[in-house]
């Protein structure tokens, strides 16, 4: 073949070539995360990677007992092992003894004269080994009183007093309408829901690192580094300025992951030492240390029409803290608020407490308080549907909640509360086809592939669950974040201490200054507490108010940006316009690029984003609590084996309030993931504690769904009714799938079995039919 052919050729295949496609860019688009590589390949840093020179290893003994009065601690023998550099207990602990998340600091560093749950921190040990740390930990002699510990919350109440602050955390009355009213229909409940573990995809881990001015720097996972910051240098007995805390990579979070029983005996132990210290927790400790979903009983009235609407509902929720208070209060709050579901109801009257018992604390757990009464609301309106013959979708569209409507706290909903499209939504959408009843379809089903089930013995169930979540904090929390964007050479950068627990939040920045200032490259800089506060990683908040603030700052930039351009062409920067890295005016006269206008120049601006305020509940449990809310509907397709008990949940499908859709590949990667963490509570997941001490602390014994278990889920509909108060329009998407998909799992299996299940998990035997 001549050149001449070859290159002919060779252009020629040239312009047949498909064109590249287009990078995702700006809001809207499906931007891939920046780190996505780096973490399926494992290069990603987390903090059990972190090294420095000098390091020592750190290991915490933990009590073995829920209650026990501490009679000695020797730490003669661990002190004496060689290689051991330092022991602390609660004689080390310089600054406040108490600490806590939430409003009470109420936890101890150390146990020291009361043990009041299993794991609770007693020692920590400095070694210049992992096995030398954890043996020295070991060698630490506690003699120990045993006490009976209090397990059930309902014996709270009576209870000789746990801790200083009493038994009782909070009691919320919220009396709304009238006592006296009643309806033709009365049906009643007892629910119970278990304890469910974050299981984090990584166990906590970090590294302390002493600093030449007397203070600490702390490496963790952190979701809230300042509030960690603070906590920590009131404990070491040092102002904030002297503790630095370093976000590492987070290895997921569903929850406060972080222990701080383990983080703050971390950095005792390196400024104790004047060197470096890591600790890695094994999966037990990790059990042992975070918090959990509090456990819940619900006892429920409901009064209805003969049409099915709702007259009145009476409640009481008790929630089981755990030994210390942590964020109790807060679900308390959610739990008595939400108790009557996303439904109209004209008069309500719930009793709501949160007690210390001896069991693992409880805390933060997405959907905390809400996804509780969910189960139990819910289950109450099949009870409705079911003694009126009524379709349990429909019974709910009678009472379903719209924009305008009341909340029992006396609060408008002026937020889109697009409920009844939602249910309508997934009720119509056409039903998965049954399973043929052949050998080799024996894999659908419940039990799996040589199951013990009978097709015969399978019956299809679909039920329905509406849940409804917060977003941001309540009761007044002052809900602030604070970016700072610069621009120098074409690059963008954005500074602000959201962190990125797996919610996208550096995604989103990074579409955010994309869309406001047309440049592509966009970096988002490594989180620490130099950098304003930008408060914890839940509730939706860093889509809300960091997010917001990342807005806010850049738009800023733009002005800068496009002020000298609209001086020379006299007019004002409202009629330019930025889109695909190129700056027009309306009227076509200008027409330049992002980059020409920049010219080296460095634009910078700082801003922060505060949402309007809250109020806290008052003593009848009203007020304006909360800054907005999002709901989901999902309907449930189970099948049931009803002579032994299994249950294999057939498909989800969900419709969701998102306000707007900023990223869709993500928005759907989080919705599936919340949907899927609900099935976990409604069937499998369950932190078994007899006598307080938890059984099974590892991923063995407790059952987590895995990717066999997970269902078909079905994004039936997405309502895009942007929400005028927020950045963007946007809502919170992960949290009220986790809500609404264990009552609808429950509701589904009480359609096929006939029978009430009352408790999350479903135990095999509440699902067994007997009589057939």
């Amino acid at each position: 073949m001549s050149n001449d052919a070859a290159t002919a050729e060779a252009t020629g295949a040239a312009e047949t070539a498909p064109a590249p496609e287009p990078i995702p860019h700006g809001l809207g688009a499906s931007l891939p995360p920046a780190d996505a590589r780096a973490k399926t390949e494992g290069t990603f840093p987390y903090a059990a990677d972190l090294w420095a020179e000098g390091l020592l290893w750190a290991a915490v003994l933990r009590s073995p007992h829920a209650h026990a009065r501490i009679v000695s601690i020797d730490t003669t023998h661990a002190r004496e092992m060689p290689g051991v550099r330092a022991v602390v207990t609660h004689e080390d602990v310089p600054g406040a003894p108490l600490h806590g998340r939430g409003s009470r600091a109420d936890r101890p560093v150390f146990a020291s004269d009361v043990v009041r749950h299993h794991g609770e921190p007693i020692a920590a040990v400095a070694a210049d080994h992992p096995d030398t740390a954890r043996m020295a930990a070991a060698a630490v002699i506690v003699e120990y009183e045993v006490l009976d510990p209090v397990t059930d919350p309902e014996q709270a109440f009576e209870a000789e007093p746990l801790h200083p602050d009493g038994n009782l955390i909070r009691h919320i009355p919220l009396r709304h309408g009238d006592p006296e009213a009643a309806g033709e229909v009365v049906v009643e409940g007892l629910y119970r829901i278990g304890r469910q573990d974050p299981a984090p995809i990584g166990a906590e881990a970090g590294l302390a690192v002493p600093r030449p001015d007397g203070g600490v720097e702390l490496y963790l996972a952190s979701t809230d580094p300042h509030g960690d910051r603070d906590t920590a240098a009131d404990c070491y007995g040092l102002s904030p300025e002297q503790v630095k805390v370093v976000v590492t990579g987070v290895p997921g979070a569903t929850a406060d992951r972080e222990d701080q029983g383990f983080q703050l005996p971390l950095g005792l132990l390196a400024l104790k030492t004047g060197c470096p210290v890591k600790l890695t927790a094994t999966r037990e400790e990790s059990f042992l240390g975070h918090v959990h979903r509090h456990p819940t009983l619900l006892r429920y009235r409901h009064h209805a029409d003969a049409e099915g609407r709702v007259v009145k509902v009476e409640a009481q929720i008790l929630l089981d803290a755990g030994a210390y208070a942590d964020t109790s209060s807060d679900a308390l709050a959610a739990a008595v608020a939400f108790a009557c579901g996303p439904y109209v109801v004209p008069n309500a009257f719930i009793e709501g407490w949160a007690v210390r018992t001896n069991n693992p604390p409880s805390g933060h757990v997405r959907g905390e308080g809400a996804m509780q009464v969910c189960a139990a609301y819910e289950a109450q309106m099949d009870k409705i549907a079911k003694k009126l013959g009524l379709d349990p979708a429909e019974v709910r569209l009678r009472n379903v909640l719209a924009t305008g409507d009341v909340l029992p706290t006396g609060q408008t909903v002026t937020c889109p509360a697009p409920v009844a499209e939602l249910l309508q939504a997934v009720r119509d959408f056409p039903l998965p086809a049954l399973p043929k009843d052949t050998p080799e379809d024996e894999w659908l089903l419940p039990g799996g592939p040589e199951g013990a089930g009978e097709p015969g013995a399978v019956r299809r169930g679909v039920g329905y669950g509406i849940g409804m979540v917060h977003m941001l904090g309540a009761e007044g929390a002052d809900e602030v974040s604070t970016a700072t964007v610069k621009v120098q050479d074409g690059v963008a950068t954005v500074l602000c201490a959201a962190v990125e627990t797996g919610q996208g939040f550096t995604t989103l920045a990074r579409q955010i200054v994309q869309e406001t200032l047309g440049v592509d490259e966009v970096h988002v800089a490594p989180v620490d507490t130099d950098q304003p506060p930008a408060g914890a990683g839940c509730r939706g908040r860093h889509t809300w108010v960091s997010g917001g603030a990342v807005e806010r700052a850049a738009k800023m930039v733009r002005t800068q940006l496009l002020q000298p351009l609209a001086h020379q062409f006299g007019m004002s920067t409202e009629l330019l316009q930025i889109a695909d890295g190129k700056i027009t005016s309306y009227d076509g006269v200008l027409s330049t690029t992002v980059a020409e206008a920049l010219d080296g120049k460095e634009l910078w601006a700082t801003a922060q984003c505060r949402p309007h305020p809250t109020e806290p509940l008052d003593e009848t449990g009203q007020g304006d609590a909360f800054v907005g809310m999002a709901f989901c509907a999902i309907r449930a397709v189970v099948d049931v084996d009803i002579e032994i008990g299994s249950v294999r949940v057939v498909e989800l499908a969900v419709a969701q309030d998102v306000g707007r859709v900023l990223n869709p590949a993500q928005l759907t990667a989080r919705i599936e993931a919340g949907v899927t963490q609900g099935v976990g509570i409604a069937l499998t997941e369950n932190l078994r504690t007899p006598r307080g001490l938890i059984r099974h602390p590892d991923l063995t014994g407790y059952a987590l769904p895995t990717a066999l278990d997970a269902p078909d889920i079905r994004i039936v509909k997405l309502v895009e009714e942007r929400d005028v108060v927020a950045p963007f329009g946007a809502k919170a998407v992960s949290a009220v799938p986790v809500v609404a998909s264990p009552a609808a799992v429950a509701s589904a299996v009480r359609a096929a079995t006939g029978r009430p299940v009352n408790r999350l998990p479903i135990r095999p035997q509440a699902a067994v039919v007997t009589g057939n």
